[in-house]
């Protein structure tokens, strides 16, 4: 009873918890509006047999993720190219993005050059840059084809091959996004107190070691962060492989983001199409939670 009475409320306590409820409620409101509403109605299509092209709106439970998780081929197809993707991607442009983000980290005079060479390719539109890349990658009149014929071979048909259609949507999505990887890396390298690489060279460590030693713990958090949003844009791959590929040769290139589209759009299958964009939310949330728990573990042990 004591205890009770120690920790009430005092009236002021209490005015001030109540404003901030009231203070609040326009963020909760907006935040219900666009992103709880959102999901909870994809949810609830994703239980339901719903296609524009049929009269009927029949409650089926599981029936399209069980479907989906087990008997629809194309599906599973879509995940395993968006697995090789983030499997590609993401490590291809962390590390090339670590390399630029030490590049313009460095002491440059002029640095805005630098800096904004980093900007081009982030601002450049996902569309837009996978229309280069096509052109790029073009068997009659490609920038490659006409670098390889140049050195005396045979030139691929890139896009037309499964194979070597991967590979160069792997190089458009790195080069895309390295950009961003190295715009988030240089934030964290810029927070790295000076004194710790003066104090390393008075000790006689190498630039090899002071990386090694000081640079890579410094800058893990940073690392976590980019590797989240990497993973995330990574599991929703849509423009790029649209604008070079269209998921073809067939669908050797489809994404999970491709194939949802063709469900709801193409197909107008909407109950399926919700099914598939919660378990693309569903692997999403998973690969942060990944993420998260392996930085809260770190956290702990340090």
């Amino acid at each position: 009873m004591a205890a009770a009475k120690k920790y009430k409320l005092s009236k002021l306590e209490r005015d001030e918890r109540r404003l901030g409820f009231v203070l609040l409620a326009p963020a909760a409101a907006l935040l219900t509006a666009v992103v709880v509403y959102p999901i909870a109605e994809l949810l609830a299509n994703s239980l339901y047999s719903f296609r524009l092209t049929r009269p009927g709106y029949r409650f089926i439970g599981l029936e399209n993720f069980t479907f989906a998780l087990f008997e629809d081929d194309r599906f599973l197809q879509s995940v395993l190219n968006t697995a090789i993707l983030i499997g590609v991607t993401v490590p291809g442009a962390l590390v090339i993005g670590l390399g630029l983000a030490l590049l313009a980290n460095q002491p440059f005079k002029v640095k805005w050059p630098v800096r904004l060479g980093l900007l081009l390719p982030w601002a450049l539109p996902l569309v837009f840059a996978g229309l280069i890349f096509r052109w790029f990658f073009d068997y009659r009149q490609g920038f490659v084809n006409w670098l390889i014929e140049l050195a005396g071979f045979a030139p691929p048909q890139w896009l037309s091959d499964p194979h070597l259609a991967f590979v160069a949507l792997c190089i458009a999505i790195v080069w895309k996004s390295s950009s961003f990887m190295a715009l988030i890396l240089l934030a964290g390298l810029q927070t790295i107190p000076k004194s710790l690489y003066e104090a390393a060279e008075v000790d006689g460590a190498s630039r090899f070691q002071q990386f090694v030693e000081i640079t890579l713990p410094m800058l893990k958090p940073a690392i976590v962060v980019a590797l989240i949003f990497r993973t995330i844009t990574a599991i929703q791959t849509f423009d790029i492989p649209y604008a070079m590929t269209n998921g073809g040769p067939g669908s050797a290139t489809e994404t999970m983001a491709m194939y949802i589209h063709k469900t709801t759009i193409d197909f107008l299958d909407i109950g399926y199409g919700s099914a598939l964009a919660t378990l693309m939310f569903l692997i999403s949330i998973a690969a942060t939670s990944v993420y998260l728990r392996h930085t809260k573990r770190d956290g702990g042990r340090n």
